[in-house]
């Protein structure tokens, strides 16, 4: 067996399970799921419809690259999304379709890490549990950086060493952060692309939730406009994860993809040649048709947005949060410990929540996940309002 499995922890549903044994929530109240960021508004009818009308291509082997018309829809988005220059994104070679991120997030490390120079790989903290499996099983050792209230719940880059960049070979970033919902500004990406420049490691920009945002007017930067801002033609170093499980509530369509360096996205597709994942046809007709319409994504934004304001008002005066900038999860401080907090939900509210301490990792004596919960406003309206009601009638009782 590979050694290296011994080091991986728990995965958070599993403590959960583990934490809420045992305990016995009132029988007369409906359970609801704000645990997991599972997305439960309707899929688009219209990307069912590609679905169903190209499920005559099964017999068909895809190969590993994808379509052409995918690929080609792909490099569209990315450049009118995020204001790229105009066929600066080939889409032959600097962009590559993944059956969803996780599966991409933790095949990059492997691909990319070079285990006999011990090196780091640098994550936020808290953070998608992927990053810290994909690094150690690299052979790389995790590099925690602390998102707390003080750096505006966004990566502490500056508690970096100069030793700490030269070893860093590989840089999870995630921005709209999940569980924390913070966007890194244009200007603080621009400054992580100067330092992979001067320090030679590749970014691995997780912006999954880039399309959930509060403002329309105001959507968030990505790492690859960054790099088009600095002049950096081919995005050196620069490498983004999108998909379509937030952006068009297709969690199980399997679908994303990864762009930029034409250098690293060629040596990722030769792993991925081996690695066996490439994508159906019938599912890569329906991505086409999913990239080419945003109007679906407005109207997704606007139902989180109404969910979000409902919720943040029947709590703003029971439990102390930031409203994120993006994402669908709120992230509020407890009045006791998480794990404690989290239990008592489930048991006199019956509602399952993450205690934020199974996020994040213990980094200079802080666990900054510690005495938060992580809060998905994934259900409908009414079952998001009916759980805040809960909380916040427990939190008077209490």
């Amino acid at each position: 067996m590979n050694p290296d499995l011994e080091r991986l922890h728990s995965y958070p549903f599993e403590k959960l399970a583990a934490l809420l044994q045992g305990a016995h929530p009132p029988a007369d109240l409906e359970h609801i799921a704000l645990s997991i960021g599972e997305p439960r508004h309707a899929a688009p009818d219209f990307v069912i419809k590609t679905l169903t009308e190209n499920l005559d291509k099964i017999a068909g082997y895809p190969s590993t690259r994808g379509l052409n018309e995918l690929r080609q829809a792909i490099a569209q988005w990315l450049q009118q999304r995020f204001k790229l220059p105009h066929g600066s994104l080939d889409a032959d070679t600097q962009v590559l379709p993944v059956n969803g991120t996780r599966e991409a997030l933790f095949a990059f490390a492997q691909a990319v890490v070079d285990r006999s120079t011990q090196p780091l790989v640098l994550m936020p903290n808290p953070f998608y549990q992927i990053y810290e499996g994909a690094a150690l099983l690299a052979g790389a050792e995790p590099r925690y950086l602390n998102c707390t209230r003080e750096s505006s719940f966004l990566p502490d880059f500056d508690a970096v060493s100069d030793k700490e960049w030269r070893q860093c070979q590989l840089l999870y970033l995630c921005s709209p952060g999940n569980p924390t919902g913070a966007v890194a500004s244009l200007a603080q990406l621009k400054k992580l692309v100067a330092l992979a420049q001067r320090h030679d490691f590749i970014i691995a920009s997780d912006e999954c939730y880039s399309e959930i945002y509060r403002d329309e007017k105001n959507p968030p930067p990505g790492l690859l406009q960054a790099a088009a801002d600095m002049g950096l033609a081919g995005y050196d170093r620069c490498v983004v994860f999108h998909s379509l499980s937030k952006r068009s509530n297709l969690a199980g369509l399997r679908s994303g993809f990864v762009a930029g360096d034409k250098a690293v996205i060629q040596r990722f597709f030769q792993y991925r040649t081996y690695h066996g994942c490439a994508m159906p046809l019938y599912v890569q007709m329906a991505s086409i048709a999913a990239w080419q319409d945003e109007n679906h994504v407005r109207h997704n934004r606007q139902a989180y947005r109404e969910k979000f304001d409902a919720v943040s008002e029947i709590l703003a005066d029971e439990l102390e949060f930031e409203m994120p900038e993006a994402g669908f999860y709120l992230w509020p401080r407890t009045p006791i410990d998480d794990t404690v907090f989290t239990r008592e939900l489930f048991e006199h509210c019956k509602l399952t929540v993450l205690p934020g301490s199974f996020l994040g990792r213990g980094q200079s004596g802080v666990n900054p996940g510690a005495n938060h919960v992580r809060i998905a406003l994934v259900p409908p309206m009414a079952q998001c309002c009916e759980a805040a009601g809960r909380i916040a009638s427990h939190m008077k009782t209490r």
